[in-house]
């Protein structure tokens, strides 16, 4: 994508670049569909969804297709795109989404609807699915969201239920195949009907009682049956992306993630994804064992994340993370485990994870008596909590984060009490460990979503929940505790949109012409903004959140998760009783209606895996013996975009690619040992960075810069690589003056000669720019060495300064607009040492 000055005004600039080392690019003139993979958040959301990943792995993997990346714009990029008459384009060839074959959405959560339809606005597209023409995309969503999709069934084509790695090229098989026949957009339709796990809204009508109701769901053809959920029978054997898309910037989970297993038997009735991801298929600790190897090999990354619903269910969980250790502690490789439930937590699983980190823990004992754990299944002890909590903070941890839900089903204040009480036994367990014992408690509203015992619950209102968050607080704080929770506008609103109905279309339209957008993020949440949009829709939204009648029929009816209504019922029926359901992984089948026990069924792995063996101890040199190796670095066009804390970042993940041996520092949060020279202003290019590497044996350094090179994204590269004396200045400490260069503008070049002049003539220059919003007063001269002006260029000689702040003055100019003119340091001098780069 081509590089745009006026990404510099925007924040973290970053996040429009694409040319990310792992991206693929591919010529259009070669493929015969391509397929937007639009992410409806911000970019470091979106990059941290591992599934977004997989599909663009899948896809790319055919030769055939060309998958390209797209987020929702941060509010002020968005803004400037509509300024500029833009559209909202790919990261990997800068197209505008509505060049693309396919759009496909992954819906992750019901709040960020209102991006969806940002998105296509855009992308300059109708928002209406009738009212796109023939060559217009086809809209598609994904995800967990996807299992109801009546509030968007306006808006997009279809919608694909369940896993998409197998079901997503059968799409794009018949997409092809109807662009070869040149078939209408409803005969594509009817193609992908066709295939198991696609829904096509179009292809059902919804009648309505007098009291709002549905009455009917019908599909137009009499024959078709419900859309069954798509299933992925073998999660060992399937694609995986061991080549990773590395960002530029730092995303919310910035690190390696596995999934080692897909689904979960354990059934808790609230937990929507237990339901709809059903059966459990683990990937075998072997194949685990080689993705991680290869993604680290080709990431750079110093952390992985072994990815399930509840990560400590995994067969070999133990073993692998014991092998895990084995192989990677030597190279600082953390390894973490973000779901764990507490009856899975051995204490020698414990002992592993204390190894790695001991910055916080979570458990999740949901309700706080032992009652409402039993009408949502959770088969939590109390006893088993306690004893999680002491150990985890016998073996170091300060502190303790318990998550739980208000407004399940039955709760009493009973319940609510004894979630304080259980809290505050949680920190006496702490008390005389060494360092002492913090908890943290944090709480959410429970949302009754489709596809779970508890879709015919209610949900409690705005206020309820603002009542029992308030008790919670109140009682908490005189325990001393502290309590977090989630915001009761946006659960309520999530609530809506996750039990709605295609009614809800026009008012999702109308909040997004209002302005609304990431309504998951608190700061741009518009409460206001909704309302107003249900009041002027005619729509009531609480009516939504009511308690369902058992024979109601669902809005998602017509949408078949695989886990039939009448085991739901039947598990509904049990939590009322109290009476759990046990774990079908280890115990007898509850019947629940998902597997064929042929192809679809529950896939474990067996816990034995090949030890590893300990690398044989290296003798080193002392750190005095061997010289450092130091670098010179070009960092130019989208890397001028990235701050300095980003591109220190990218080379450390460059070093780890390229296998080079780094000294790492000593202490608890061992660090390598790698210097870099000052910050360079964002926009600012450069031809001689410097960089120290630190080794801990010699490396020939051709053969080094050779390696990093192909470690690098193409913007990034080392010129020169030079042994350096070990105990020579660093490259900011040794830096004696640096040469900047930009174009002069025309209507900034009158009368520049005379201001050079007499900058250089003065003993003091003095200029004012803002420092946290405060005006600070600077003198210049010292800064500056010498001033030239040549053939329209602007060469200015620094001994220390910011170029952009230099040039504004010099210029005349605004330093937003000098950032977009291209400054380039193109040459360096240091200390009693000539060097320059051309």
């Amino acid at each position: 994508m081509a590089h745009e000055s006026s990404l510099y005004q925007l924040t973290r600039p970053a996040r429009y670049l694409g040319g990310e080392l792992g991206s693929i690019s591919k010529d259009w003139t070669t493929v015969d569909v391509t397929f937007a993979l639009a992410f409806p958040d911000v970019y470091e959301v979106g990059m941290s969804h591992i599934g977004s990943a997989i599909l663009y792995r899948v896809l790319n993997d055919q030769p055939w297709i060309a998958a390209e990346r797209a987020y929702t714009p941060w509010p002020d990029r968005e803004a400037q795109l509509r300024a500029e008459g833009k559209p909202l384009t790919s990261l990997e060839t800068g197209r505008s989404l509505a060049d693309f074959d396919i759009v496909g959405f992954s819906l992750q959560y019901e709040l960020c609807y209102s991006n969806v339809l940002t998105m296509l606005k855009l992308a300059g597209l109708p928002l209406r699915a009738a009212e796109r023409t023939e060559k217009a995309p086809l809209i598609i969503v994904g995800g967990p969201c996807a299992f109801n999709p009546e509030p968007l069934a306006d808006f997009i084509d279809c919608a694909l239920i369940g896993d998409g790695e197998e079901a997503i090229i059968e799409l794009c098989a018949a997409v092809r195949a109807s662009k070869t026949a040149g078939e209408t957009r409803a005969k594509l339709l009817e193609r992908l009907a066709r295939i198991e796990g696609v829904y096509v809204p179009s292809h059902f009508t919804v009648d309505y009682q007098a009291n709002g109701c549905v009455s009917s769901i019908k599909p137009l053809d009499p024959g078709q049956p419900a859309v069954r959920r798509r299933v992925l029978a073998d999660l060992d054997t399937a694609a995986y992306p061991v080549r990773p898309v590395v960002p530029f910037l730092q995303t919310i989970h910035d690190r390696v993630a596995v999934e080692v297993a897909r689904g979960c038997t354990r059934g808790c009735r609230f937990c929507q994804a237990g339901y709809i991801y059903r059966p459990v298929r683990e990937r075998s600790p072997e194949t685990v064992r080689r993705l991680i190897e290869q993604s680290l090999q080709h990431s750079g990354y110093d952390e992985v994340s072994l990815l399930s619903l509840s990560t400590g269910d995994y067969s070999a969980i133990e073993t692998l993370i014991q092998n895990l250790m084995g192989c990677y502690a030597d190279q600082r490789v953390a390894v973490s485990l973000p779901s764990l439930r507490v009856g899975s937590l051995t204490p020698g699983l414990m002992n592993e994870i204390k190894k790695v980190r001991k910055t916080g823990f979570t458990l999740a004992p949901e309700a706080g008596s032992e009652r409402l754990r039993q009408v949502i299944n959770k088969g939590i002890r109390e006893e088993d909590l306690l004893e999680s909590a002491k150990a985890a903070f016998e073996l170091g941890w300060r502190v303790i984060k318990l998550y739980f839900m208000i407004g399940l089903p039955t709760e009493t204040d009973e319940d609510l009490d004894a979630l304080v009480d259980l809290a505050a036994r949680v920190k006496a367990v702490g008390r005389g460990t060494q360092g002492g014992a913090d908890v943290n408690v944090s709480v959410s509203t429970f949302v009754p979503k489709a596809h779970t015992p508890f879709q015919w619950d209610a949900q409690i209102n705005t206020q309820e929940t603002l009542d029992r968050q308030k008790r919670l607080r109140d009682a908490l704080k005189k325990k001393k505790l502290r309590l977090k929770w989630h915001e009761a506008d946006l659960s309520f609103l999530e609530g809506v949109f996750a039990r709605g109905d295609r009614r809800l279309g026009e008012v999702l339209e109308k909040a997004v012409e209002l302005g609304c957008r990431f309504d998951g993020w608190r700061e741009h949440f518009r409460w206001d903004l909704w309302q107003e949009a249900f009041s002027a829709t005619g729509i009531e939204p609480n009516w939504y959140l009511r308690q369902r009648l058992p024979a109601e029929i669902f809005p998602w009816e017509h949408i078949d998760a695989g886990v039939s209504r009448t085991f739901l019922q039947r598990e509904k029926q049990a939590a009322l009783l109290g009476k759990p359901t046990p774990d079908c992984r280890d115990g007898a089948c509850s019947y629940c209606g998902l597997c064929d026990f042929e192809t679809v069924r529950p896939r474990v792995t067996s816990p034995q895996l090949t030890a590893s063996v300990p690398a044989e101890p290296q003798e080193f040199p002392e750190m005095g013996q061997l010289p450092k190796l130091r670098l010179t670095i070009s960092k130019t066009s989208r890397a001028a975009s990235i701050s300095h804390l980003e591109f220190m970042t990218l080379i450390h993940r460059a070093v780890r690619r390229a296998q080079l041996p780094i000294r790492y520092s000593a202490g608890f949060h061992p660090a390598p040992r790698i210097s870099f020279g000052d910050a360079l202003p964002l926009g600012v290019s450069s031809e001689a960075e410097l960089v120290d590497l630190e080794l801990l044996e010699a490396c020939d350094p051709a053969q080094t810069l050779e390696r990093l090179n192909q470690a690098l994204p193409a913007d990034v590269r080392v010129r020169q690589a030079e042994e350096w004396p070990r105990k020579a200045a660093g490259p900011a400490e040794s830096l004696a003056e640096a040469i900047y260069q930009l174009p002069i503008p025309a209507e900034a070049g009158n009368g520049l000669d005379q201001r050079l002049k007499e900058f250089l003539q003065s003993e003091e220059v003095l200029g004012t720019r803002l420092k946290k919003n405060r005006p600070l007063t600077l003198d210049l001269r010292p800064w500056v060495s010498d001033l030239q002006q040549k053939e329209g260029t602007l060469s200015m000689h620094m001994i220390s300064g910011s170029p952009l702040f230099l040039a504004a003055h010099l210029l005349e100019m605004e330093i937003e607009e000098v950032r977009s003119l291209g400054i380039c340091k193109t040459a360096i001098r240091l200390k009693d040492v000539e060097k320059s780069v051309d």
